[in-house]
């Protein structure tokens, strides 16, 4: 006899080109790859393409994070020169085709179209993020729902990534995941801490200036002296983003900066470093009703899109 199911049917599968169009997609490519493209586009890219050299660094390298010693150009400076012929490497690829009188640029399709949105955004999100002595640059972009970013951890390979912007948060969750080799263990300071910011910032200063013992001083008190302490001495990396709006070619707005968030990386892994503004309406000595803090809470790397996610919505 058969039987007819009255229940919910499964939702029926998305066509196979349809998963794969809403997929970022990525390519690896090397600066000198990176600078032919953006030139034959005639598309600006996010950063400084000052190459250093032994007698003159500081370009690239301050703006990527490497160490502008002598040593350190030269051998970047050796390095880039092993590259090879971006053009050849690109051919091969079939990322780049001879262009002729009445043909396109060449550049593949998906790579204009990324480096365009590079060039020519509404939203810019810089990513600066350190670990354990590595460091590595992301340079989101937005526009009408399309994202693209550029990035690097040594300013010579680069990765380019373009995708709509419903992807947007599990791609922020790839820039503050940690490397598999990153030990945590238990830490000193709390899932939350909230502290006077003038408190918080005094106790770094000291720490900074090699005196900690006058930190439980400036606290106020023993245990969360030792709260502060640890929170400067367990920290070995952060992660700094600043999102921002950029004018249009035929706007006269300069681009204006919207917000900034702070992570630090501690021994248990990242917490967030957060203003908050302390409700205190019984005070009658505060003018404001409360007094500026600094919020410390505990977070992982999934949780940075949602951390910027009210920045973002201001503009995008």
């Amino acid at each position: 006899m058969p039987t007819i199911d009255l229940g919910v049917a499964p939702p029926t599968p998305a066509p196979v080109d349809r998963v794969w169009a809403d997929l970022p997609r990525r390519v690896g490519l090397t600066l000198p790859e990176l600078r032919l493209l953006a030139e034959t586009l005639t598309a600006p890219l996010p950063f400084d393409l000052v190459t250093p050299t032994v007698d003159q660094g500081g370009g690239l390298s301050a703006r990527l994070g490497l160490n502008p010693t002598a040593t350190q150009d030269q051998a970047y400076a050796e390095v880039l020169a092993r590259l090879g012929d971006p053009a050849q490497s690109l051919h091969r690829r079939g990322l780049l085709m001879p262009s002729g009188p009445d043909a396109a640029t060449g550049v593949d399709p998906g790579i204009a179209g990324a480096l365009g949105l590079l060039a020519a955004p509404t939203v810019a999100l810089d990513l600066d993020v350190a670990v354990d002595g590595l460091r590595a640059r992301a340079w989101h972009r937005y526009r009408d729902g399309s994202v693209a970013t550029l990035a690097t951890s040594d300013g010579l390979v680069f990765e380019l990534a373009w995708f709509a912007a419903a992807a947007w948060p599990a791609e922020l969750g790839r820039v503050a995941a940690l490397p598999d080799e990153t030990r945590r263990r238990s830490s000193l300071v709390p899932t939350t801490l909230r502290v006077p910011w003038q408190v918080a910032a005094a106790s770094a200063e000291a720490i900074r200036a090699g005196r900690p013992e006058l930190v439980p001083v400036i606290a106020g008190d023993a245990t969360l002296g030792t709260v502060l302490t640890a929170l400067a001495g367990e920290a070995h990396g952060r992660v700094r983003a600043m999102v921002s709006t950029v004018p249009t070619a035929s706007g006269a707005a300069q681009p204006r900066a919207i917000g900034v968030a702070a992570w630090t990386l501690l021994a248990d892994g990242w917490h967030a470093l957060r203003p908050h503004r302390a409700s205190e309406p019984d005070d009658p000595t505060s003018a404001t009703g409360g007094d500026d803090r600094l919020e410390v809470v505990r977070v992982e790397a999934a949780d940075l899109a949602a951390e910027l996610a009210p920045l973002l919505a201001e503009v995008a």
